[in-house]
């Protein structure tokens, strides 16, 4: 019976979605699985091959754990805002909405047609108002939280207490107060600015050479107003939440990086002439005899102030050159140190010296207060720096043992280890610590410093305040009204959500303001009194509708209120989270900064939202390059013979694997695969290629291997004639239950290459028995079903059933057919090995002796000799001594 995969696929689909087979009860009497997929950005070309690598994975266990009696909630959305919609609408016209909508419902076919058991009735839309009615919401309850250091949480903002002082300074002092401690505020921000795409990019945007993720384009730095989460206050718990997660530790290194821990002092340094102060960072106090010079960040907001007269052209001069440089560009890869005096000069507090203060981009405003204290005795970035303008170098650690002590002593290298203080006393000021350990030297200096109220001990963070602003049509509105006489308020819950107008013109202004600043019927209000005001132009990013979607599948209708109580415990934390490596940072983070603020204002019954997180591995595909390193695409290639060979040059090439791109017309479709061998053999060789966390090329030949597997399967357990009633051969009852086992462990540890190597192996020795029973052929399609569901319950169907096979129970293993009832033992003769014989686990020694001796193998060794000795040794040897 040949193998229709045509005909077998759409029959089941559609069986699937007018059954609603996968309709996900709130039964909460079930234990609950909820296993969750890296939701899409919609695009135009639709999926290739390595989406549903991941997509594939999660069915294939939602499958299984519904067999196994679990509830699964398994759901599909799309993360529909953005900038691509966008840039096609300032092209063509079209409204993002439109292009948006067509993408999804090609989207949609395709994962249809793949056969994933997704909950279609709990499909989410980022762009739909229902749902961002919500995230306008969560931005609502971040505006009206504050972060209570001493409680480590975030409280509702009319639960701050503001001092009596501040309330005696009037109204004003009372908004300002409450302002600086909301989560999200709106302030003058320093921004990276994407001149191509109009809009402005999160720190996380920006990749290492300075250029825009989005679309590669260099990026710019700007002052903005913008909207911005102080989501470093989450520090602290972001960091100490990793630890109870079962994360990749790829993933949690990554966090932990960004996050950017460290422990040191923030000292103020008295500008000369000023009555001010300036405040440095530390990690290392202790060195604060060594401090030469000072860096201010160009970006400070000190640098005009601080910059002499006679200094403002060249300081202006170079602030400007500044922004032009990624981040990157600025940090210790440069080679070049570049800067330029203020004019200005601190002193040092543990010694009462002057030292000048400097301008220089190796200084981010991103880190600390933007500012450092320079010691170049023992850094090398600051000793580069003093060296290139002629800075005084002061060693305060005596490195003792090394060769080149003399050296560094004088100031003329750089020790970055550690030592013995020197050069660290000064009875004016009181501070001693020569001699000390490091240790000890940072502790009596921190506790000088705070004494002398001069500093004290702070916990820094890399983490920056999150710019959540773009200025962007194709983005959820803030709920936000600016008002002529300054304050600033948010639309009612009962008037979200707030929509987008219709505009007939998308692009953004150079000015930097976005496109709705021009519907102008939507855009001005006036309150009750007569009181005039602006909606706010930016939207959110697109980071925004991705942070808390995997709570809306839990309760997608609902209209009142973000979810049901009662389903939000059930089902949450997500039990199992699939998607790329690329997500390690911006989306885990900011989810998990959401959820701990929505767990704090109790809305949510767990701290985390994802309770394991697993990352699928990228599917290349093959590319072809010149002797030159030339890329050639796919199309102008032909093969002969095992070698590759330009089409319109003839020269040979090489064959490489690397990521599918449109350029190089390697991309697979799945349509394609599909179409050809349908979506049991894609299903089947995604998860076939090797283990699911690596890398993998994709090649056709693999897909051809699965197909012909799937086939001969089908054509021996279709075939009546070969199902037969009674009971099972034992070599296949017995290879059939150690299946079950091996199926059942590699589903449990995601390796589902080898758990389809399984099923293969069993096949091949039913199709060599011949006939199987009809037991046997059901448990077959069960354990085959997670992977091939069309084939497995088309075969299901012809074993007389009439119901899906999606919630049979999952077959159970018979220990006992797992248990050895022989082995196989090597016979030595005079200790030389000379065959095997299988033997009864439970036969009598003597009787396993005359069995041996008896075989007609071990004749030539007996012959003309006497057995001596007979050695056995229980499921390991057995050796013969003649003579």
């Amino acid at each position: 019976m040949e193998y229709n995969f045509a005909e077998i696929e759409p029959k089941w689909q559609k069986y699937w979605e007018e059954n609603k087979t996968f309709k996900t009860p709130d039964d909460f009497s079930k234990p609950k699985y909820y296993i969750l997929d890296m939701f899409p950005y919609p695009s135009g070309a639709g999926l290739h091959v390595g989406h549903p690598e991941g997509y594939t994975a999660t069915d294939i266990l939602s499958r299984y754990k519904r067999m196994k009696g679990f509830n699964v909630l398994h759901p599909m959305g799309y993360d529909a805002f953005g900038l691509p919609a966008e840039q096609y609408a300032i092209q063509t016209g079209t409204h993002p909405a439109i292009t948006t909508n067509k993408n999804c419902d090609n989207f949609r076919r395709q994962i249809k047609s793949i056969g994933l058991s997704y909950d279609w009735d709990r499909e989410i839309n980022t762009t739909d108002p229902k749902y961002f009615k919500w995230t306008q919401w969560i931005f609502k309850q971040l505006y009206n939280t504050w972060f209570d250091e001493k409680q480590q949480k975030g409280r509702p903002v009319s639960e701050l207490v503001v001092p009596v002082e501040i309330k005696e300074k009037g109204e004003e002092a009372v908004k300002n107060y409450i302002s600086e401690k909301r989560l999200a505020y709106y302030d003058n921000a320093q921004v990276w600015w994407c001149d191509s795409c109009k809009t402005v990019c999160a720190n996380e945007e920006v990749l290492t050479d300075g250029s825009h993720e989005k679309c590669g384009n260099q990026v710019v730095r700007k002052n903005l107003k913008q909207w911005l989460l102080r989501i470093p206050h989450y520090g602290e718990r972001l960091l100490s939440g990793l630890e109870k997660l079962d994360w990749p530790e790829g993933v949690k290194d990554m966090q932990r990086n960004w996050i950017g821990k460290s422990t040191g002092a923030e000292v103020d340094f008295e500008i000369e002439n000023s009555g001010k102060n300036l405040r440095v960072y530390t990690t290392r106090p202790d060195t604060l005899f060594g401090a030469t010079y000072m860096v201010i960040a160009p970006e400070h907001e000190w640098v005009n102030e601080i910059t002499t007269s006679d200094k403002k052209d060249a300081v202006e001069t170079y602030v400007k050159a500044a922004a032009l440089k990624s981040d990157l560009d600025r940090t210790d890869l440069a080679k070049e140190k570049t800067g330029v005096f203020t004019g200005r000069y601190a002193i040092n507090p543990v010694n009462n010296k002057k030292i000048p203060i400097w301008v220089a981009d190796y200084v981010l405003m991103g880190y600390g207060t933007g500012a450092i204290m320079a010691v170049p005795a023992h850094d090398t970035r600051d000793f580069e720096f003093a060296k290139e303008f002629d800075i005084p170098v002061v060693c305060i650690l005596d490195p003792k043992d090394v060769e080149n002590r003399d050296e560094i002593l004088k100031g003329d290298a750089c020790w970055t280890e550690d030592g013995e203080y020197i050069n660290s006393a000064n009875t004016e000021t009181g501070l001693d610590i020569n001699g000390l350990n490091k240790a000890t030297g940072i502790q009596k200096t921190v506790e000088w410093l705070e004494r002398k109220s001069l500093g004290k001990a702070t916990v820094n963070f890399k983490l920056r305040d999150w710019l959540f602003s773009r200025q962007r049509y194709w983005g959820e509105p803030f709920p936000v009204i600016h008002w002529e006489d300054g304050e600033v308020t948010l639309v009612k819950d009962e008037d979200l959500p707030l929509e987008l107008p219709d505009l007939e013109e998308y692009k953004p202004s150079e000015t930097g303001e976005s496109p709705l600043a021009n519907a102008k019927d939507w855009l001005l209000v006036t309150d009750e009194n007569g009181r005039k005001g602006r909606r706010e132009t930016n939207t959110m990013p697109q980071w925004a509708g991705s942070c808390w979607y995997y709570l809306r599948y839990i309760d997608p209708l609902k209209e009142d209120s973000i979810f049901d109580v009662k389903k939000e415990q059930y089902w949450m934390p997500v039990d199992l989270y699939i998607g790329g490596a690329e997500h390690a940072v911006l989306h885990l983070l900011y989810a998990r900064f959401w959820h701990k603020v929505l767990f704090d204002l109790g809305v949510v019954s767990t701290d985390e939202p994802f309770q394991k997180l697993f990352n699928q591995g990228m599917i290349l595909a093959f590319a072809y390059e010149t002797n030159t390193g030339a890329k050639v695409s796919s199309d102008l290639v032909e093969e002969k013979d095992g070698k590759y060979f330009h089409t319109e040059t003839g020269e040979e090439l090489k064959q490489i694997v690397a990521k599918m791109s449109k350029s190089l017309k390697n991309v697979v479709n799945p349509d394609d695969v599909i179409e050809r061998y349908g979506a049991d053999s894609l299903r089947l060789y995604e998860m076939f290629m090797g283990p699911l966390d690596e890398r993998k090329p994709w090649a056709e030949n693999g897909v051809k291997g699965v197909f012909n597997f799937l086939g001969r399967a089908y054509r021996f357990f279709a075939e009546s004639e070969n199902i037969v009633e009674g009971n099972e051969d034992k070599e296949v009852a017995k290879l059939l239950h150690q299946t079950i086992q091996k199926v059942e462990f590699d589903l449990e540890h995601l390796k589902f290459n080898t758990a389809i190597s399984a099923l293969m192996v069993f096949n091949n020795l039913a199709i060599k028995k011949g006939k199987v029973s009809k037991e046997t052929a059901e448990i077959f399609a069960k354990i085959l079903a997670p992977f091939a569901p069309h084939m497995a319950e088309e075969l299901w169907s012809k074993y007389g059933n009439s119901k899906t096979l999606a919630y049979e129970t999952w077959p159970a293993v018979d220990e006992s057919l797992l248990k050895e009832d022989s082995f196989e033992y090597p016979v030595s003769f005079n200790g030389k090995m000379r065959f095997k014989i299988e033997i009864a686990l439970d036969m009598p020694k003597d009787e396993i002796e005359k069995a041996v001796l008896a075989d007609e193998k071990a004749q030539k060794w007996l012959e003309g000799k006497t057995v001596r000795k007979f050695i056995f040794v229980p499921k390991k040897i057995i050796n013969v001594v003649v003579g």
